[in-house]
């Protein structure tokens, strides 16, 4: 099939599909709808607006000064203030607005192809990375299409509307391809001259996350692109976000054929979506209509087509696709150069071979050559008597500490901010940091999981079990997660699980947990791996807890902070600290002590609450699967504890916790004037 033919035909199914979403959304958009024209700004709900509110604190999406003088101009409750926030960066645009919008523009290329002699325009695409161009699947299908194609940088006008000197660069798709029919992308190489800088280096990349939080029902898009072939060209902020689906985006914006493959931004011009084709009129048989309202055909082109709509993918979908691909190491390298937003720079954990029983933990030398130690709070710091102690969780290896302690201290501090408390300084908090003995640990006792290369379908669960007796106790905190999670009773004890009968009783189990939570299977998988080897394993925990114990203070009185695994360190640490030091409060966040497969296992068994804590405060999400043993209050007695909505993909993240104004007051009040 000639790839003309091909293209139209692809275009017709995609066609189809994207209006028969946006008919069957039509109820959601037309509440948008009612409530932009009623004068709500944003008509999302509170959790989207929180994460929303809460990237654009944390990326400086707002100028600082008119933020403060609107939040401060009147009493706001807290939905009033993340509304008020977004409000801000749609509102009151900082003069860098037009020149980053200048410098993402750089990264957009007109995607063109040879036929008969010929060079035709075919798409868009921007770069993704320093060497990776990304645009839709019915622009390059496959490597062949792609081996055929070109991209031109700054096919533009200048600002005295004369053309622009255009770079042409070809693709090599033989080096890197990548092409998904259902998500409509497609991710290629671009050919460069050995020790010649990169595309990426000289046109800049767009730093793709998938994080949520970056747009919000009401909120503007921007669009760049090269409209049927012509010079650059851009659709700024003229109509919003209308409907958000698990995979796409339905929004309004003068858009054109050969837009497809173009970026979609927000306001501070981050990557939401892949603009991905005009949403078509149809028939009541849902066949496509042309712009004279007659019935479409393929020979029409896509130019002849009626668009009542638009639609992109998310990035955040196609992020979690590249993620669950099963690639070479040497592909997966070229993908993490995507950046650590992108999710893909954290799934390389290699394999150990079987050994003999392991000996006991000693310290390693820090790896990469850079000395990562636990970090001692100011002398001075809260009066010098009284201490603030963050105890991190899982999957922190080969990290900077001063790097974490001021995330964890970035999101107390908005919390804070949120409650009406003065923020603190990240140099007074003390960071015990275990990331690297905890993984030297699990290396050294076979409890480590294998390469995320090794994942299939359907067989997370196994892949991350821990190896020996850990394994038993893995099980059965997945086993007890599940039925907490309201897993029917023979689907716990079923030897074949949810969804396909080639998936084992363990698999079904967590693949439940996912489906009914916010977490990914993998990342359920790794956390429950590496608590039941911290439990199951003396040798691990003792690495633990002395290198805990190392970046603890030794008297005064404390207040301890601790997350996901931290919060079982923080539990068996506490039997353990000298008595010169009073435990004044402990912050449990993102905990699995509701669990007795975990409590059993602790220095001293049971859900017996130290005697030396004098207050214990805990906070859960419902949609954080390691907490699905919470509230704890029905197990460990008597504490004060908060279900808290954390953002989607955000559930178990630590600064989503202490963002929260109920969380971070309580800490706070507990580390201010006496």
């Amino acid at each position: 099939m000639p790839a003309t033919q091909r293209t139209l035909k692809e275009f017709e199914t995609q066609a189809k599909a994207a209006a028969r979403r946006y008919h069957e959304t039509s109820t959601e958009r037309q509440a948008t709808q009612r409530d932009l024209d009623a004068g709500v700004k944003f008509p999302d709900s509170p959790e989207a607006i929180a994460a929303r509110a809460t990237r654009l604190l944390d990326r400086s999406g707002v100028p600082p000064a008119a933020a403060v003088a609107k939040l401060y101009a009147e009493p706001l409750d807290m939905p009033g203030t993340n509304e008020r926030i977004i409000g801000v960066s749609n509102e009151l645009q900082a003069w860098s607005f037009l020149p980053r919008g200048v410098r993402v523009a750089g990264t957009v290329a007109r995607i063109s192809v040879r036929d008969n002699g010929r060079e035709l325009p075919q798409g868009t695409g921007f770069l993704v990375s320093p060497r990776l161009l990304m645009t839709n699947h019915h622009v390059l299908p496959d490597e062949a299409t792609a081996q055929n194609c070109f991209v031109e940088f700054n096919a533009q006008v200048t600002i005295d509307n004369t053309p622009d000197q255009t770079a042409r660069i070809e693709l090599d798709p033989s080096a890197f391809f990548i092409a998904d029919e259902r998500l409509d992308f497609a991710l290629v190489q671009l050919a460069n001259t050995t020790g010649a800088p990169t595309p990426g280096e000289k046109f800049g990349w767009n730093k793709l996350s998938v994080q949520q939080g970056t747009l919000v029902l009401g909120e503007a898009v921007n669009i760049i692109g090269h409209p049927n072939g012509r010079f650059k060209e851009i659709a700024i902020r003229d109509n919003g976000l209308l409907v958000r689906l698990d995979d796409y985006l339905h929004y309004k914006t003068d858009t054109e054929p050969g837009n497809s493959g173009s970026p979609v931004f927000n306001d501070q011009w981050e990557v939401v979506a892949l603009h991905h084709l005009g949403v078509p009129k149809t028939d009541g048989q849902g066949r496509i209509l042309r712009k004279d309202g007659q019935l479409w055909r393929r020979e029409d082109g896509d130019n002849a087509v009626e668009y009542i709509s638009n639609e992109g993918i998310r990035i955040s979908s196609i992020l979690k696709r590249l993620a669950a691909l099963e690639l070479n190491p040497a592909r997966r390298a070229v993908l993490a150069e995507m950046g650590s937003d992108s999710g893909l720079q954290q799934k390389a954990v290699v394999a150990q071979p079987t050994r003999a029983a392991a000996p006991p933990v000693a310290p390693r030398p820090a790896r990469e050559g850079v000395d990562r130690t636990g970090l001692r709070a100011r002398s001075t710091a809260f009066g010098g008597t009284r201490h603030l102690v963050f105890l991190h969780g899982r999957s922190q290896q080969n990290k900077d500490p001063e790097a974490l302690r001021r995330n964890w201290t970035a999101g107390l501090n908005h919390g804070l901010t949120r409650a009406g408390i003065a923020p603190i300084d990240p140099a007074d908090a003390w960071f015990p940091y275990y990331g690297d003995r905890l993984m030297d640990a699990l290396e050294r006792n076979e409890a480590v999981p294998r390469h995320f290369e090794e994942l299939t379908t359907g067989a997370t669960a196994e892949a991350f079990a821990p190896a020996g007796t850990a394994r038993d106790t893995y099980e059965q905190l997945i086993a007890e997660a599940a039925a907490k999670a309201d897993m029917p009773r023979d689907g716990l004890l079923a030897t074949e699980g949810f969804g396909s009968k080639l998936v084992g009783a363990l698999q079904g189990q967590l693949s439940w947990l996912a489906a009914k939570t916010d977490l990914d299977e993998w990342v359920i998988a790794t956390i429950l791996s590496d608590v039941a080897a911290y439990l199951d394993n003396q040798h691990v925990r003792q690495a633990v807890l002395d290198c805990v114990l190392e970046t603890t203070p030794s008297s005064g009185n404390l207040v301890l902070v601790t997350h996901s695994l931290g919060t079982v360190v923080g539990m068996d640490l506490i039997r353990k600290l000298p008595e010169e030091l009073a435990v004044d409060l402990l912050v449990t966040v993102g905990s699995p002590l509701g669990m007795n497969a975990v409590y059993d296992r602790l220095l001293v068994p049971g859900a017996k609450r130290p005697e030396r804590v004098t207050d214990w405060f805990n906070a859960w999400c419902p949609t954080d699967t390691v907490t699905v043993g919470c509230p704890l209050g029905d197990t460990w007695g008597k504490l004060t504890e908060v279900a808290v909505a954390n953002a989607r993909d955000r559930a178990h993240d630590i600064q989503e916790y202490l963002a929260h104004p109920e969380v971070a007051a309580g800490v706070g009040r507990a580390i201010g004037p006496a």
